[in-house]
């Protein structure tokens, strides 16, 4: 009876912290900095539609939710992302976790998220004295450059063999020509293993934190809450099937719901797909345009379709090498590809 009755407290805990929280802050589009936190990190992660929080054993989980990160089987995990985004913008993100015995699993994450030599239109060669003192950009070469950086430090632990806590640290940098503001952001999450048919559920709070600020402005981390589920109705000898659903809520939009499923063979081959129900475009024909109204014209709704991957298990003596990939499709914009690889001591 306790395994069952607590799960659904600390899920309500965290649904009402979440919820307050949300209430707290204005709910605008375009309110939050650090915008980059909001592009899903690991190929497998991204391939399920990005609803992950309730899995859990994976280093790469630090970047969603941090109890996702506790080992129980294996003593270390490293893994590496990249991540060819639009526009040109690249990613690039290192986890590294580590078992310490009794103490519970402790994890370091990097990522960067930017661009180099865009050219720049300067605006201070003014010879007016009053137009030159309205001058801010004091640069003078021809392209400038746009980097974002996060450093964290994870905590999870197994506090029964059913239920895992974990809490991130993190530090945000943000910089565009020269110019630069950080902040400290924090991440909380559980995931409870329910048992049957593999189900578990999970909760997590993103980027709770201070704002960014540049000059006299200062905006806030986007600030974000979901809880999830997820299981295994197929578990049987040489073929898993995992179902995954996530509700998200974002401080700067309307709530999400995210869903992924991921089909195993033998423990080592894997293919994936996932979709972000109220915010992809359903189907992979047609623009995302809208009908409009009669109080306006057809917009578009949506740039992002889905995402489909695929990946494969190496395992060796003591340690397993997986390679995972993922393909976003877009409308409007080229699509994105992630690879992973990751390694894993037994």
């Amino acid at each position: 009876m306790k395994r069952i009755v607590s799960i659904p407290l600390i899920a309500a805990l965290l649904l009402a912290l979440g919820a307050v929280l949300a209430d707290a802050q204005t709910q605008k589009a375009g309110i939050n900095s650090a915008a980059f936190l909001k592009v899903g990190v690991g190929a497998r992660q991204v391939a399920l539609g990005s609803a992950v929080t309730s899995l859990n054993g994976d280093a790469t989980n630090m970047f969603w939710n941090p109890a996702g990160v506790a080992l129980k089987d294996e003593s270390a995990q490293a893994s590496f992302t990249y991540n060819n985004w639009i526009g040109g913008l690249s990613q690039e993100a290192v986890a590294a976790s580590y078992n310490w015995s009794d103490v519970g699993t402790i994890g370091i994450g990097f990522q960067s998220f930017g661009i180099n030599g865009i050219t720049a239109d300067r605006d201070n060669g003014y010879s007016d004295p009053t137009l030159q003192a309205q001058v801010t950009d004091m640069n003078t070469s021809s392209t400038y450059n746009y980097q974002d950086l996060l450093t964290q430090i994870t905590y999870s632990r197994y506090i029964t063999d059913y239920l895992t806590l974990g809490a991130s640290v993190k530090y945000i940098h943000e910089s565009i020509d020269g110019v630069g503001a950080g902040t400290v952001g924090f991440d909380m999450g559980t995931v409870y293993n329910i048992g049957l048919l593999g189900w578990s559920i999970g909760a997590r709070i993103n980027n709770l934190g201070g704002d960014m600020k540049f000059y006299d402005y200062a905006s806030p981390i986007p600030l974000t809450f979901s809880i999830g589920t997820s299981m295994s109705p197929v578990d049987a000898g040489m073929t898993k099937w995992i179902l995954a659903l996530d509700i998200v809520k974002p401080q700067d939009g309307t709530q999400y719901y995210y869903a992924g499923t991921e089909l195993g063979f033998n423990n080592t081959f894997f293919i994936r797909g996932g979709w972000k129900f109220n915010y992809s475009w359903f189907g992979l024909t047609g623009s995302g345009i809208d009908a409009g109204t009669s109080l306006r014209a057809p917009i578009q709704t949506s740039l992002e379709r889905g995402s489909f991957g695929a990946g494969v298990r190496v395992p060796f003596d003591t340690y397993v090498i997986n390679v995972d990939y993922a393909y976003t499709v877009f409308s409007a914009l080229q699509d994105v590809h992630r690879f992973t690889i990751s390694f894993a001591m037994k």
